[in-house]
């Protein structure tokens, strides 16, 4: 996925789930986006390529940042709970040659995934009688 579709379909989706607000508490360039005040997402332009830090459980963080090129450790985050999702440019675009694709690839199945994770991770940290949704079933999960 290029990181502008990266960057789009992220932010449709946030804005579906329930007591999510945009702010914008670091400047028009980065988006933040907030569960009940809990920010489990935020939008920003890294070296000039769109990209997204979201909240994520350690192991798992572990394993995506070296099976997918376009997840890094989170960008100005505690680099154990968050990634930085950037999408990659597609090389054939830029050069006219053959794009080579090596190991895995973002794709907005796994991005859907990874919003609906951070989403549910922020939620889960809050008194249950301040959750705008059940953490263990929202958006399908715990249907395994």
């Amino acid at each position: 996925m290029d990181p502008e579709t990266v960057l789009r379909s992220a932010h449709d989706q946030a804005m579906q789930y329930p007591s999510v607000e945009l702010d914008y508490p670091f400047g028009p360039d980065s988006a933040v986006y907030k569960v009940r005040g809990k920010m489990f997402m935020m939008a920003f332009e890294l070296r000039g390529t769109p990209s997204l830090n979201l909240k994520i459980d350690p192991l798992d963080g572990e394993v995506l940042r070296d099976a997918y090129p376009e997840i890094s450790p989170g960008y100005h985050m505690n680099k154990k709970h968050w990634i930085t999702v950037a999408g990659e440019r597609d090389a054939s675009s830029r050069n006219g040659d053959e794009a080579v694709v090596t190991g895995d690839r973002l794709d907005a199945d796994l991005l859907h995934d990874l919003v609906l994770e951070s989403y549910c991770l922020v939620v889960a940290k809050m008194s249950k009688k301040d959750r705008p949704v059940d953490p263990e079933t929202f958006g399908g999960r715990g249907d395994d």
